[in-house]
Order: C-alpha cells, then structure tokens, then sequence
C-alpha cells in the first residue's frame, strides 16, 4: 500500500497551464516521477490571477491527472512562485560572535541571517527566499558554512527575493481550495535550476532563463549560489498576441503557426514557401511568406533577452558569462531563440532539460516540465534538511503574514 509521506508533489502554476509532477523517493534519496498531470488555465495571466475559480479547476483537473497515474492522493505540496512583481536584492549582515572562546555556533549563524533581513519591508511585500551566497569571517571570505571556525565577527552576503502578500495569499488560497497544503512557495527559476544546472556551471557563472507564457524568469548563478534574478513581464504568449494583431488572425491560429512556422531569427530563415494565415470572422485566408512570420517574432524576442541584459548590467555582470546561458521552460523552443540568445549574450547557449530524476523518463525530455521537475527535487532536499531549507526559503508560508518585515526599501 502507498504512503503520501513516501511521495513529494511539486506544482506549476503558469500563465497557460497548470503542471503537477508526483514524485516518490528512492532507497538512495532520489526521486522517481510516479505521475504527472497538465491542465489548461485561463485563470491566469502574465503571472497573475485573475480569475481565482478557474485556477482551482485547473489544479484539480492536473492534481486528478496526476494522482490517477501515481495511484496515490496527494496533500502536500511545493508550489512554484513567478510573476513580475517579484523584486530582488543582495543584503549584508553582521554580528559579534557571542561564545567567549570565539567558536561559531548554529545561533551566530541565525543571528547573521537576521541582521541581513534587517530593513524595514513595505507592508505589501513579504521574503519568499533568504539565500546565502557568501559568509566573511573576521574579513575572511569565500565561506560556505563557518558552523565551528573561531573568530570574533561574522558577516553574511544574503539574496533576497520577495513579492507582493496579497498575490501570495491569493496563490495560498487557490491551492487550498483545491484541497492542497502548500509546504513551501519557491522562487520557480531557483526550483528549475536544481533540475537543469550543473555543479560546474553554477560555480563558472551561468544565467538560467525560463520562458514561460507570461513572464520570463531568470537567474544568475556564480560560485555556487544565485548571484541576482528577477523577472521581465515578456513571454511566450507576447510573441503569439504580436502574430494575432499583425496578421489579423485568431489567437488559437496565431499560437498554432508560432509553434509550427516560427522563427525568430531572421538570418535562419531560408524557406520562401507561403503559409496559409486565417482571418479572423470567418474571412478568407491569406498567403504570407514565413519571412514576414520573422519579422514579427524577432524584435520581441530582442526585446525579451534585452531586458535581461540590461538588468544584470545594472547589477554589476557585464563580463562574460563562463557556464553559458540555459534556456528552459514551455516557450524557449522557439525557433531561432537558442541562436539570438548567443548572440545577445555573446555566449554559449543550450536547451536546460530536467536530470537527476528516474521514473517516467518522457517527461524529462521537455524544458516545459523543467520547473515543476525542479521542484521535485528542492522538495527532497529540503525535507533531506531542514536547516539548510530554512536558510533557503528565508520564512515559511505558515509564518508569511506576521514575520516577513525584512528588505531593502527600494524593492517597491
């Protein structure tokens, strides 16, 4: 007989879809995909929720899916968090180290964290992650754990993400209502990374961009942790909106002649062969050359990785980035983004698909199911331990409403 406490559900809730992964852990503390399920939401749009009846359906319908497939109901499970209000900050902390020998303890450690969450929050914003990217003990740096060293000061370099309470309550409440409690809300690029990156890249410097339909969420890894992210209100259902108006079409044929016809580097397009647009009301179809399908798609997809790089050159990263780019989620694989993403970021570029994971192998060959992969995998880790999970996730959602009062003021 299954037991839930053997399993960990990970959950995607996208501006198009709702994705549910169940996966059951193995005897050597992996992960094995035991059921999947996918539903259409039209309850959300660029990241956020704007019909809340229609998400609950949409997370039923892909929980059922799922559990059907795994033969196991879930209850738990770790929910993927994106959308354009979430900001991030770099936060430093320091303390004195209490203990008169000078040994540093697990509190000294805490108290650190703390300090580097010190601000004052806005009261519409809350801490969904508190990363440790870099801990200085009595100016000595590059430290991943000073638990146990001596010194008499201890400095911690923090990054902070956050967004706006209200959309994570509401995001609380649709899981709920559909009969699910949420163990944690993960930033969704850091989730997708613990499913495509490698050690290697992540301490090279490697930029992980995850495309989805409303928004495009991105971090920058270097020296093993995250460096910066964000998010840019661009997304795969931008390029299909821009074909529906251009060409007058409808959205479902817009979307259908993005994935089958599209192109968004000019320069790869070689075929001059018409292709057959509808019109909209009924109208009688016309013929346009897939160049012209080019012209289109290729300045906002110019415009999408722009807004990255500009942001990481507003941060301080204009060197080159040694790990590569990483090109994951439902809307990267289209045509000729791979080959524009090198030339933008002047770097290598590959598709990030799911690895690390056994069970249903099918899945793990689309960067669509990357993030909710991901989050399979942070969920093992994180209830592998807890400590480093606290230190991660910075609060926990049961906590989210009294105790998130920490950061820098200009995140509004």
């Amino acid at each position: 007989m299954a037991r839930v406490e053997d399993y960990v559900v990970g959950i995607d809730v996208g501006s198009s879809k709702v994705v549910v992964l169940i996966g059951k852990r193995d005897e050597r503390g992996g992960v094995e995909v035991a059921g999947r399920g996918q539903a259409p939401n039209r309850g959300t749009r660029r990241g956020n929720i704007v019909n809340i009846e229609a998400t609950v359906e949409a997370l039923k319908l892909a929980s059922e899916e799922a559990e059907v497939m795994a033969g196991v109901e879930i209850s738990r499970a770790y929910v993927g968090v994106a959308g354009a209000d979430l900001r991030n900050v770099n936060s430093r902390g320091m303390i004195s180290v209490a203990r008169r020998d000078r040994e540093i303890t697990r509190a000294d450690i805490q108290r650190a964290l703390e300090a580097a969450q010190s601000a004052a929050l806005p009261s519409d914003r809350e801490i969904l992650h508190a990363i440790p990217q870099e801990f200085v003990v009595d100016e000595q740096g590059g430290i991943a754990d000073p638990l146990g060293m001596l010194g008499s000061r201890v400095e911690v370099m923090v990054h902070l993400v956050t967004g706006q309470v209200a959309r994570t309550k509401t995001l609380l409440t649709c899981i709920n209502r559909a009969g699910i409690e949420v163990a944690e809300m993960v930033f969704e690029p850091l989730a997708t990374a613990d499913a495509v990156l490698t050690p290697d890249e992540r301490d090279l410097g490697v930029l992980l961009v995850d495309v989805g339909a409303g928004t495009t969420g991105y971090a920058l890894f270097s020296d093993g942790e995250v460096q910066h992210s964000g998010v840019a209100p661009v997304g795969a259902s931008h390029f299909t909106n821009d074909l529906a108006m251009v060409l007058r079409t409808p959205y479902a044929e817009a979307e259908r002649i993005k994935v089958k016809e599209g192109c968004c580097l000019l320069s790869m397009v070689q075929d001059e062969e018409g292709i057959s647009v509808p019109a909209v009301a009924g109208g009688a179809p016309r013929v346009v050359a897939r160049r012209e399908i080019c012209e289109i798609l290729q300045p906002r997809a110019e415009e999408m990785l722009s807004l990255l790089r500009e942001d990481l050159a507003k941060a301080g990263w204009e060197g080159p980035l040694r790990g590569g780019v990483v090109l994951t989620g439902g809307g990267a694989q289209l045509d000729g983004l791979l080959e524009l993403c090198g030339q933008i970021f002047n770097s290598s570029v590959r598709y990030g698909l799911p690895h690390g994971l056994g069970g249903l192998v099918d899945v793990l060959g689309s960067p669509g199911w990357a993030t909710a992969a991901g989050l399979l995998r942070y969920a093992v880790a994180a209830e592998a331990n807890p400590q480093r999970a606290r230190r991660r996730a910075g609060f926990s959602v049961r906590n989210m409403v009294g105790s998130l009062r920490n950061v820098f003021s200009d995140l509004l």
